[in-house]
């Protein structure tokens, strides 16, 4: 059995261009508050240990988990908690370029296979109409940094370097290589 540990729509959409489809979907219920003085690569790596970890699953099963955080510098730009932080974050990355790091693990019985991309991304500088915009449409929501590159802030991103998929919330070339290391089928050939 595999067995998604996240309830993001974005990670199983993501999943489903690969060809791969959930036979369940299991959240796991962590504390992702980082540690004190703990670095945005790090934490990342480490919240996405712990959500493998959590998940409930059979010892021939096979479990994914993934993490995103946005960095600025050594801040970490988790989800924002209301619109007062999701704007405090957007005025933050306004103009500025920043890292965004998708960690992803693998579980099967005992093994773990791990894997991180880091992307640049610059925002561009954002007039208090457009911040006003994209905050009004509430796509902020459950989203780290306050932002989505695969929705309306789209438009707010001109530059990236990296993974596109990794930015959205599961790098699919990693995550691919980690599915078969663990013996998940991913090409089906026709009969």
């Amino acid at each position: 059995m595999f067995i998604l540990g996240s309830g993001s729509p974005r990670r199983k959409e993501l999943l489903a261009q690969i060809g791969v489809v959930p036979d369940a979907i299991r959240p796991p219920d962590i504390d992702e508050d980082p540690l004190k003085n703990e670095l945005p690569r790090a934490y990342c790596q480490r919240i996405t240990r712990e959500k493998v970890g959590a998940v409930q699953a059979g010892a021939d099963d096979i479990v994914l988990c993934a993490d995103t955080t946005v960095a600025l510098g050594r801040r970490i730009l988790g989800k924002p908690a209301d619109v007062e932080e999701a704007e405090a974050f957007l005025r933050l990355l306004s103009g500025r370029r920043h890292r965004v790091i998708t960690a992803v693990a693998v579980r099967r019985g005992d093994h773990i296979w791990e894997s991180d991309v880091v992307s640049a991304v610059r925002m561009k500088r954002l007039s208090d109409e457009e911040l006003r915009g994209y905050l009004a449409t509430g796509d902020w929501r459950g989203k780290a940094g306050a932002y989505g590159i695969q929705g309306p802030a789209g438009r707010l991103i001109p530059w990236i370097s990296g993974s596109f998929t990794g930015i959205v919330g599961l790098p699919l070339a990693e995550t691919g290589n980690l599915l078969s290391a663990a013996g998940l089928p991913l090409w089906h050939q026709a009969s």
